[in-house]
């Protein structure tokens, strides 16, 4: 096997600084500035583009790039600033090869684990006077809930020719190469009200419309690549009044963009069906969120992850997810990118935690990827 270049003990101390930094949805400037300060220090030219601004955040994405002192292609490293709540005052706890939180918050390894791996591979980078293409780090702000921050990224600013992001709870040797499309449908039925007690037949009941049409959507997995839900209704103001409004949120998701396309129609259509039955007058939003990807073995991204994990001994897992990510985006404006397991467990709970041993196979393996890249030898 070969000997590691990664310093353990440095890589711990900065994820634990990270994760203490505040940076909730919205929030993240504390850490950008902890990030800039960061990557100036390495030797990374530093700019923030203007997605805060756009998007309502206090700052905005931060980009660094370190320019090329050999041949290669320009890869980048990616993940996301910010962290769902509870995420405020992490204390984080080591014990016995393993950190969480205190057990009121998150712990933030999602994704502050791939940011301290970047960070970790950037000072190996410097210390072996390693040769590259070029290298460009991105930090991402407000993934969570919408990936805006990817949305919003000044793409101009980029000259990647593919990447890998850091934000999956594989295990390190886990490379996601297939994620869904996602529609997000919303709808509004409109009825009649009327008194419940005096007259209910002179009412149309927009709650007892929206259940019929409901009643009749194939909702949960539809199939190997497809999943559809009915998340939030709303509706009513009173026992005694008929029921003239009701809003209802979904989403459909799909691996094939046209099965996510014939799921979304079909949800439309119950809901037409159902409110002309009554004499109910209904209407319907869809929006796409993001697109899919699905990259085949032989794309760049995919071909160095596996050769890496190979020459680490790592077992290499291709997989799909049901979630998207700031990949979906990057793939989708034209940088060929995967995500790459980085062994955080339990996120979105104040259960998360990660290992000591998976922080250093990170940098280990995020290392291994750049020498592939290049060429390097063993």
């Amino acid at each position: 096997m070969k000997q590691s270049v990664v310093n353990p003990e440095r890589l711990i101390e900065e994820f634990l600084e990270m994760v203490q930094v505040d940076s909730v949805s919205g929030t993240e400037r504390q850490l950008a500035d902890l990030l800039i300060r960061k990557l100036t220090d390495l030797g990374l030219e530093v700019r923030e583009d203007e997605a805060g601004r756009v998007v309502g955040s206090n700052t905005g994405n931060i980009i660094g790039r370190l320019p090329g002192n050999g041949r290669g292609p320009v890869i980048m490293f990616s993940a996301h600033m910010d962290t769902v709540e509870p995420g405020q005052g992490v204390k984080p706890v080591l014990a016995d090869g393993v950190i969480r939180s205190a057990g009121d918050t998150v712990l933030g390894a999602d994704v502050k684990a791939g940011i301290a791996t970047i960070l970790e591979v950037l000072k190996i980078v410097r210390e072996q006077s390693f040769q590259h293409g070029g290298l460009e780090v991105v930090f991402t702000i407000w993934e969570e809930g919408g990936m805006f921050g990817a949305k919003n990224l000044q793409y101009h600013l980029l000259k990647a020719h593919y990447g890998f992001v850091l934000d999956s709870d594989g295990d390190p040797g886990t490379i996601i190469t297939r994620a869904p499309s996602h529609d997000e449908i919303g709808i509004t039925i409109r009825g009649k009200s009327a008194h419940a007690g005096l007259n209910p037949e002179d009412g149309i009941n927009a709650i007892k419309v929206a259940s019929e049409a409901i009643a009749q959507m194939e909702l949960g997995r539809i199939d190997h690549e497809t999943t559809c839900n009915i998340g939030i209704i709303s509706g009513g103001k009173a026992t005694n009044i008929i029921p003239d409004r009701v809003t209802i949120k979904g989403e459909a998701r799909s691996l094939c963009a046209s099965k996510r396309e014939a799921q979304t129609a079909r949800i439309c259509r119950a809901v037409y069906q159902a409110a002309e039955k009554h004499g109910a007058q209904a209407e319907i939003t869809t929006e796409l969120l993001y697109n899919g990807f699905n990259l085949d073995q032989e794309s760049p991204p995919v071909k160095v992850a596996l050769e890496a994990a190979r020459r680490l001994g790592l077992q290499p897992r291709l997989e799909k997810t049901g979630g998207g990510s700031d990949a979906n985006i990057f793939n989708h404006r034209g940088i060929p990118t995967v995500v790459l397991g980085i062994g955080m467990k339990k996120p979105h709970t104040c259960e998360e935690y990660i290992t000591t041993a998976n922080l250093v196979e990170n940098a280990r393996y995020l290392f291994e990827i750049l020498r592939v890249a290049q060429g390097q030898a063993l």
